[in-house]
């Protein structure tokens, strides 16, 4: 019996650093696949979260100003349109004291 205990001890031993040895195979291929697709996903040219974030509050700072702007060309126009409707009106009336030209006096 004792002969039979030694070979299951040996067999004990030898799947246990079969296992050992089969954790570090899953673990190097893990890593190795990390690697390529970190190597993959590098070269299709995707931005950083910090590049994204910096370009999505210039582009929150952009139509901000953008509706800023809007709102000062509104208030101009609506400045301007009295002034606007006064000025043909007195180009259409002439002026007192000259006669328009081809007018018979």
């Amino acid at each position: 019996m004792q002969s039979q205990n030694r070979i299951f001890d040996d067999l004990v031993k030898m799947m246990n650093g079969v296992a050992g040895t089969m954790a570090g195979v899953g673990r190097e291929a893990e890593a190795s696949m990390r690697d390529k697709m970190r190597e993959w996903v590098g070269g299709m040219d995707f931005v950083s979260r910090d590049e994204f974030e910096a370009v999505k509050a210039m582009a929150v700072a952009a139509r901000e100003e953008n509706e800023a702007l809007a709102k000062r060309i509104e208030a101009l126009e609506l400045a301007a349109r009295p002034a606007a409707a006064a000025a043909p009106a007195a180009a259409a009336s002439p002026k007192a004291g000259k006669p328009r030209k081809g007018a018979k006096s």
